[in-house]
C-alpha cells in the first residue's frame, strides 16, 4: 500500500510492561509471558494544520494515556480465555490488573492502537488527518504491523483552509 496523502509523519510509544498468554497455543506461548510493548502510529494528512503539522505530537496525549491505561503493568487475556474467572480472582484481590480483550496478539493490538489513534484523529480534525499504520512491537525482534484508511479519510472531504499561511518574506 502506498501512502494515503503526500504528508505523512509518525509517532512512538514505548516502555509499556504487560503479561499475556495465548491460551489456544499448543507451544510455550501458551504461558503467561510478558514484554514491554511499545506503538509506533503513522499519519497522513490532506494538508497540513495552521501550524504546518500533520498532526500536532502533543496533542495525542489522550492517546498515549489511553495505551498507558490498557498495557502499562497489565495482565492481558483473551475474552475467551478457559482460566478468566481465575484471572478475575486475582485481580480482584490485587495480584495483577486484568484487562480482557477480543484477541492479545500483536496483531490485534496493532489494529486496536490504529481505531484509537482514528478515533480521536476523525472527529478533533474533521478528516484531514488520519492514521493509516501502526506497529506494535513486543520486542527488538517481534513486531505486527495494521495498514489500513478510514473510509472518512478515503473520501478526502477535510478541505484546506480557505487562506493559506503567507510564505515568508526572503
Amino acid at each position: 500500500m502506498s501512502t494515503p496523502a503526500a504528508h505523512t509523519c509518525s509517532k512512538s510509544y514505548g516502555g509499556f510492561p504487560c503479561c499475556h498468554r495465548q491460551w489456544r497455543h499448543p507451544g510455550h506461548c501458551h504461558f503467561v509471558h510478558g514484554y514491554s510493548r511499545s506503538f509506533t502510529f503513522w499519519f497522513a494528512a490532506h494538508h497540513l494544520d495552521v501550524h504546518g503539522f500533520v498532526v500536532d505530537f502533543s496533542s495525542l496525549q489522550p492517546l498515549r494515556s489511553r495505551l498507558e491505561q490498557q498495557f502499562d503493568h497489565t495482565f492481558l487475556v483473551n475474552h475467551d480465555d478457559p482460566l478468566l474467572a481465575q484471572w478475575q480472582d486475582l485481580h480482584d484481590q490485587g495480584a495483577l490488573d486484568l484487562r480482557v480483550m477480543a484477541n492479545v496478539g500483536m496483531e490485534a493490538s496493532a489494529e486496536l492502537a490504529w481505531g484509537w489513534a482514528n478515533e480521536l484523529l476523525g472527529p478533533r480534525d474533521g478528516g484531514r488527518s488520519c492514521c493509516w499504520r501502526v506497529e506494535a512491537r513486543e520486542n527488538e525482534a517481534n513486531a505486527a504491523r495494521f495498514t489500513a484508511i478510514p473510509e472518512w479519510f478515503e473520501a478526502g472531504t477535510a478541505k484546506a483552509p480557505a487562506t493559506p499561511e503567507p510564505w515568508p518574506a526572503p
